[in-house]
């Protein structure tokens, strides 16, 4: 407590953000395999789970746009604890009797979900560029790295949460228990997050929510491309195929994807390490995005050539996994280095609309693809984003250019 004490009160402030964000996201991992196990256990066709996120996704393209305005103007705090009460809604609407889900109460349920899981996203990542100063860039790699592998670690406990709670508790006991819990944390945010965090000192024009900068609309067009790649397959198609191709439970899959997710958060967390401790460029992104592409074809040409499926797909999510955690990561710190501080989540915002616009064309595409031409063509079409992601990424600043294009201009390098 004397440590906690000593620390500065936007710091405090930071790391109760942090906490909250950590809590939502076990919820929203969990709440991800449970709508895909439950309703494929219903009988619904992989499309029509993959429709059941149509919403999630979309509104999480929008609100990342308007989110990150929003936290500049009313600061980041109100838009945190306002994720929060949404996700209680969200999470309270699917508790109803089995004969009320029908798809557009659940899309609707997704939809208020994917606003509070973007708002939380914009919110914890935004604040942490005003923790470290703007000569600290290797410090603020690792910072970034930190956070969103610490956070996709605990959405692999969430995915395994999911798995369990499901064989356990049944689906709408378990989306009450998560309910409760977060309206607790909900409770205690209100009462300790008090500062306005991120509010910009000049309030930003609804015009402004469009980027006017060229590095960060180049890396969010390849960010739109890097999360398609890895949500066409891994959201619908893979947790299907587990299931009804190969046989698996419950716990297998949800188990299985949840120690994919940790392991993933892992290697994000130490990517500094991993890229030799340099900061990144756009040379770094399009490096490790060229390699990525081989994975998702190698696991596609294994299974076109009969390999065991199960190893095959096993050895080669862990490979993707591994490469694609360490891009991720890249993209994340950059997207904070070349963030303006005045008013910070408004780059943020608008370069995770675009992240939140590929997820959902994966998503859509996962369903669709592996209703009508497998796994095999999922893995395709994601290795072909890939190649989309590397060639995009040529345009990315190099240190030297960027930081001569931008002197003055308040951008850090």
């Amino acid at each position: 407590m004397s440590f906690i004490a000593s620390l500065s009160p936007q710091v405090r402030q930071y790391l109760l953000i942090t906490g909250n964000y950590w809590a939502f996201t076990l919820t929203d991992g969990a709440l991800r395999m449970l709508v895909v196990l439950h309703f494929h256990q219903l009988g619904y066709a992989p499309l029509d789970i993959a429709l059941l996120f149509l919403f999630y996704e979309l509104f999480g393209v929008v609100t990342n746009l308007f989110g990150g305005w929003l936290g500049a103007r009313i600061g980041l705090n109100r838009t945190m604890n306002l994720g929060l009460a949404l996700q209680v809604i969200a999470l309270a609407m699917l508790t109803v009797p089995s004969s009320w889900l029908s798809i557009p109460w659940v899309m609707s349920a997704q939809a208020l979900s994917g606003v509070a899981k973007d708002l939380n996203k914009m919110s914890a990542k935004s604040a942490i560029k005003l923790l470290v100063p703007t000569n600290a860039q290797g410090k603020l790699y690792k910072w970034v790295a930190l956070l969103t592998g610490s956070k996709n670690a605990l959405k692999g406990v969430g995915f395994f949460l999911g798995g369990a709670l499901l064989a356990l508790f049944g689906f709408r006991g378990s989306l009450a228990g998560m309910a409760i819990a977060i309206m607790l944390v909900w409770i205690a945010s209100l009462y300790w997050l008090k500062q306005d965090m991120g509010k910009a000192k000049n309030k930003p024009k609804f015009r402004d929510i469009f980027s006017k900068s060229r590095a960060l609309n180049i890396l969010s067009a390849a960010r739109l491309f890097l999360f398609a790649s890895r949500d066409v397959w891994f959201v619908v198609a893979l947790p299907v195929f587990l299931s009804e191709q190969l046989g698996w439970e419950f716990w297998g899959v949800g188990g299985f994807l949840a120690a994919w997710i940790i392991g993933y958060g892992v290697i994000q967390s130490v990517a500094p390490r991993l890229t030799a401790g340099a900061t990144p460029d756009g040379v770094s992104a399009t490096v490790w995005a060229a390699a990525l592409a081989a994975t998702p074809a190698a696991i596609a040409i294994g299974l076109y050539m009969q390999f065991p499926p199960g190893p095959t797909i096993v050895a080669g999510l862990l490979a993707f996994g591994a490469v694609f955690a360490v891009n991720s990561s890249l993209h994340s710190y950059l997207i904070v280095s070349y963030a303006k501080e005045d008013g910070v989540s408004l780059d943020v915002g608008f370069y995770y609309m675009a992240n939140a616009l590929g997820r959902l064309c994966g998503t859509i595409l996962s369903g669709w693809l592996f209703q009508t031409a497998g796994l095999t063509a999922c893995l395709w079409t994601s290795a072909g984003f890939i190649a989309a992601t590397a060639v995009i990424s040529l345009w990315l600043p190099r240190h030297k250019s960027y930081k001569a294009d931008n002197m003055g201009s308040g951008v850090s390098e």
